[in-house]
């Protein structure tokens, strides 16, 4: 979780430079976009929080400053102003009492940034803070056991998976399709799914979310060892094969050591690689990954748009390098028919799952924490990962 706009940048820049032909001032209230063809996303885009292109800043602010400064000292319209920032370690929020929506409840909001479960769920018991982000597995457990922490479960648009970093690779064992089904099947997904997220994530065959609009809805693949097995054999990997590393963002190296484990009872010995998030995403835009790798996204669209980022050759994030997923997805793009344009996404789901381009883990279940003081801890709406609206958060009245 967490990963929001950045799987679309690519897409933003694109739109914002090639679709697009003219913004016109109708006047104050109102503008006009001018396209060079026909854009079914156009409202995704522009609409939604699938991406930042509709992000208004103030331009007297910004020619005032420089855009560099502004990074360091932002202002919007949001209930909350800047007061301090402090790059990895912290952020601090100071109420806007004459916000437009009404006065925020809390006055003042600290974001620290807590690399460490034990430690976030330690400082929620001494009441160091009060909502606390991404706890997983016993930590949760715990939570739910302590009559004085509440456990707050979110379920909204993040998907995870596995993608096979070398299946175009003729050397590579991957590039075998009976070993990436077989990789499937050798998965306990439900058992990691009541281990790590107490059962509350959905497990799925897909690495779209369900809600979304041209999702097609896929069946998982379903945990089959025997099945696996025989698959490697048929494959010519009787004895297994060592697999080498897969890496993922610290928060999920639990869930993927999960993954790896039964991998190896199958015979495909994999290691983990732990990596801060700012490097792996790093290293899966430029390619640099190898092996098997562990992506998400909890990004807002619709199915076009990730599999835009994850499936589409030119995407920020994508393995893929398929000739009929490129030309189905160009295709779709300029498409005005609901149904056709449906049909041409519904056809590269089916053949990313029929030729097994990814292992899917989950439509992801974010697990979070609120302390003692919290009336209102904002962490209730679908779809949305966080705390929200801020201006709605509540203390206990002391």
């Amino acid at each position: 979780m967490g990963r929001g706009l950045e799987t679309l940048s690519a897409s933003s820049r694109y739109a914002t430079q090639q679709k697009v032909k003219a913004v016109e001032i109708v006047n104050a209230h109102h503008v006009r976009f001018h396209l060079h063809e026909p854009w079914p996303d156009f409202t995704t885009f522009y609409g939604t929080m699938a991406t930042g292109v509709g992000w208004i800043v103030p331009k007297k602010y910004i020619e005032k400053i420089g855009s560099d400064a502004f990074k360091n000292q932002p202002i919007g319209l949001g209930p909350y102003r800047l007061l301090s920032h402090q790059p990895g370690i912290e952020v601090v929020l100071e109420a806007d009492p004459d916000y437009w929506r009404k006065p925020p409840h809390v006055k003042r909001l600290v974001m620290k940034s807590v690399p460490e479960a034990t430690t976030r769920l330690a400082m929620l018991k001494q009441q160091e803070a009060d909502v606390a982000y991404g706890i997983f597995g016993p930590l949760a457990e715990e939570v739910r056991r302590d009559p004085h922490l509440k456990l707050e479960v979110l379920q909204g648009q993040a998907t995870q998976w596995v993608s096979f970093v070398d299946q175009y690779d003729p050397k590579s064992p991957w590039s075998d399709t009976r070993v990436r089904l077989a990789a499937n099947h050798a998965v306990n997904w439900q058992a990691i799914n009541e281990a790590e997220t107490l059962g509350y994530a959905s497990l799925t065959g897909g690495m779209i979310p369900h809600k979304f609009a041209y999702t097609l809805q896929l069946e998982p693949y379903g945990y089959d060892p025997k099945k696996a097995r025989q698959l490697l054999k048929d494959a010519g990997y009787a004895n297994g094969f060592d697999a080498g590393e897969c890496s993922t963002d610290t928060p999920y190296a639990t869930a993927i050591e999960a993954v790896v484990n039964d991998l190896a009872v199958v015979g495909i010995r994999a290691k983990v690689r732990p990596m801060e998030r700012a490097a792996i995403q790093t290293a899966q835009k430029e390619k640099t990954v190898q092996h098997l790798t562990r992506q998400g996204s909890g990004a807002f669209g619709n199915a076009a748009t990730r599999i835009e980022a994850f499936m589409y050759s030119q995407g920020a994030q994508s393995f893929l390098r398929d000739p009929d997923i490129d030309a189905w997805y160009t295709q779709q793009v300029t498409e005005r028919d609901p149904q056709k344009r449906e049909a041409l996404l519904h056809k590269i789901q089916q053949k990313a799952y029929d030729d097994v381009r990814f292992m899917p883990i989950w439509e992801s279940a974010f697990l979070c924490a609120s302390g003692p003081r919290v009336a209102v801890s904002g962490l209730h709406r679908d779809s949305f990962a966080y705390s929200a609206p801020y201006e709605d958060v509540r203390l206990k009245s002391s």
